[in-house]
């Protein structure tokens, strides 16, 4: 198991810019996969972003390919999330979460057995 705390979580305009880091304490982050997942009221927990292990290879669905970029610092055991153009719909709590395999099941919430506690993000209008 490795400890996740996420940070850079807040209140900020529709278009806006907003990064968020996620740090893992205790263990290596290098050893595992990074993601970001974001829920929002009533809605399922669904993949924002994945990042391999080595940082070569990530990966983001459609909905915020082109405004949010997944990358990583494995000398400061962090993984962050730079989201540019902020939209009212993109307000959710966001998730930080690793796994050990960067593979197709990396993209649903159920296989991942390491998460953070959450930041909310809010995108006012």
């Amino acid at each position: 198991q490795v400890q996740l705390v996420e940070s850079g979580g807040g209140t900020v305009q529709a278009g806006d810019s907003l990064t968020l880091a996620c740090t893992a304490e205790g263990r290596t982050f290098s050893n595992y996969v990074g993601a970001w997942f974001r829920e929002a009221p009533g809605k399922e927990r669904v993949l924002i972003a994945a990042i391999s292990r080595n940082g070569f290879r990530t990966y983001s669905p459609n909905s915020v390919e082109g405004r949010f970029t997944i990358s990583r610092d494995n000398n400061e055991n962090t993984v962050h999330l730079e989201m540019n153009s902020l939209k009212p719909e993109d307000t959710a709590v966001y998730y930080c979460a690793a796994r050990s395999a960067y593979n197709s099941e990396a993209l649903y919430f159920n296989n991942y057995d390491n998460w953070g506690q959450g930041t909310q993000v809010t995108v006012s209008s």
